[in-house]
């Protein structure tokens, strides 16, 4: 069991104001948290692939196929200012 002094400690370096009933509240918490914890690792996992997702995944990327290009004015048709053909914007600093 986590002791209440655990829990005043983790609440100070949190910055947290915790009341005597808040710490006994999470000093039973946190224990039954770990002992979870304890019990998951009783587990026998040895053959048990890791895992980096739960459900399958497959490649979403489609293949970069080259398609029509729009010319240099139909880009430029609807830009509110443009300078030597390219889009001219505000200067930020």
């Amino acid at each position: 069991m986590i002791s209440k002094e655990v829990v005043e400690k983790v609440a100070k370096l949190s910055r947290l104001n915790l009341d005597e009933a808040e710490i006994a509240l999470y000093a039973e918490q946190l224990s039954q948290i770990l002992d979870t914890m304890e019990g998951l690792q009783q587990i026998d996992t040895d053959g048990v692939v890791p895992l980096a997702h739960v459900l399958p995944i497959e490649n979403v990327f489609r293949e970069d196929d080259v398609g029509q290009c729009f010319r240099q004015e139909e880009v430029l048709a609807n830009a509110p200012e443009q300078s030597d053909g390219m889009f001219q914007v505000p200067k930020i600093v």
